[in-house]
């Protein structure tokens, strides 16, 4: 396996390399010596084609340069023995146990309030903070948990209470982050993680058929206030670097949707700007460079920093202007009943469905869902579930590298 490690900025524009470590005991450096924004990696190790676990594919072979054929910053948390969980990768500090579900504003009264740990600096994460838990080691199938997405060796995370009518995976973890769009055409959202299903999704503020404020689940975090925060620069050869991160991007995507398997190969076969070390991003990598201040109900355009193109599509229904496509990640999603048929895709547009023959943003332009990793071009779009989640499989691809010194 070809592991690179992910280079980071110190000192101005100074990058230099940091090993990963699986170690879970190291010793946490001082108090906010780390700074900036450390991707954590997903944890994937297994390997898949478009229906199965495979053997490690060679760099000549089909399904190479998928999420495990990559190791980044391994997850590495230290357990303080006070209620709270340090994250050595990013220097964020979390609630262990997240108590009961409350409402938005409640969150903030409650980080506000909170002296957990002895700790009074507590907020409510952003979407960007709280998705660098996530692993993609977990597993559903449908309504029902197998493997949670989150460390249950160090985070309590509870499932939905199926004896009260809900369903397991209605156990959401709401951010600080809400949609500056509308979902449903009427309603608030805020961006939440699904640590049981594994996924991002725009969850109404207000239940729609009482008006009540909803309730969710909330994990505080102090700590690393510069995590999520973006530092771009256009190198000007059609690529776009991001020193926070230390990952170099594609600045415009080639506008020609591709199934899995292709859009693999298309990312390690890319030569850009003379580099050949391009690959196709896992999913936190490619979360890091969304924008949830942006959208295409309120500033006409994807969920992306304008410093990258994005290729324009039309609707499903065929109508032109304002909508943007799935982009593919290097990973896999495990879910349903052939989990390995599915991958993770980033929605940098509105995150289509279609309920009563009405296509509605049901989700939020930056929702991380998954499609069907292969199917025939000429069946697709479909709609699925219980929203109807637009389906394409042909989907986008910005690749990315690592920069190197």
């Amino acid at each position: 396996m070809r592991a690179y490690k992910y280079l980071y900025l110190l000192s101005g524009l100074l990058l230099f390399s940091i090993a990963c470590s699986k170690d879970d005991d190291n010793t946490f450096p001082e108090e906010n010596s780390i700074t900036g924004y450390k991707i954590v990696d997903t944890g994937v190790e297994d390997f898949y084609d478009n229906t199965s676990v495979i053997a490690e594919p060679s760099s000549n072979q089909a399904f190479y340069g998928q999420d495990a054929t990559y190791s980044g910053n391994q997850p590495n948390y230290t357990d303080n023995a006070d209620g709270t969980i340090t994250d050595n990768i990013t220097g964020l500090i979390w609630e262990k146990d997240m108590g009961d579900k409350i409402t938005f504003d409640d969150a903030f009264t409650k980080a506000e309030n909170s002296t957990l740990g002895d700790y009074t600096d507590w907020r409510v994460p952003t979407l960007k903070e709280l998705y660098s838990l996530i692993n993609f080691t977990g597993r559903v199938q449908g309504e029902t948990a197998i493997d949670l997405f989150i460390n249950t060796n160090y985070f309590n995370q509870p499932i939905g209470d199926v004896s009260i009518g809900e369903r397991e995976i209605d156990a959401q973890t709401w951010s600080s982050t809400a949609y500056v769009g509308l979902t449903m055409n009427t309603d608030e959202t805020v961006f939440g993680v699904n640590f049981i299903d594994g996924r991002i999704k725009g969850y109404p503020k207000f239940k729609p058929a009482t008006g009540a404020e909803n309730e969710m689940y909330f994990r505080m975090v102090r700590g690393n206030t510069a995590y999520g925060e973006n530092d771009f620069i256009d190198n000007g050869d059609g690529t776009i670097s991001d020193l926070a991160t230390g990952l170099m991007w594609q600045k415009a995507d080639d506008g020609i949707s591709r199934d899995w398997e292709d859009a693999l190969e298309y990312s390690e076969n890319l030569e850009l700007a003379s580099f050949n070390d391009w690959r196709l991003p896992n999913t936190k990598e490619l979360q890091s460079i969304v924008d949830y201040t942006r959208s295409p109900q309120t500033t006409k355009s994807p969920a992306i920093n304008p410093i990258f193109e994005t290729t324009e599509i039309n609707y499903p229904d065929g109508n032109s202007g304002g909508h943007y496509p799935f982009f593919w990640t290097s990973t896999t999603h495990l879910d349903g009943a052939n989990p390995y048929s599915g991958a993770v895709y980033i929605a940098f547009g509105e995150g289509l469905g279609e309920m009563n023959g009405i296509l509605l943003d049901v989700h939020g332009a930056g929702c991380q869902r998954s499609d069907p990793k292969s199917g025939d071009i000429n069946d697709y779009p479909q709609y699925f579930g219980p929203q109807g989640d637009i389906r394409y499989v042909y989907n986008y691809v910005r690749a990315v590298r690592t920069i190197s010194e």
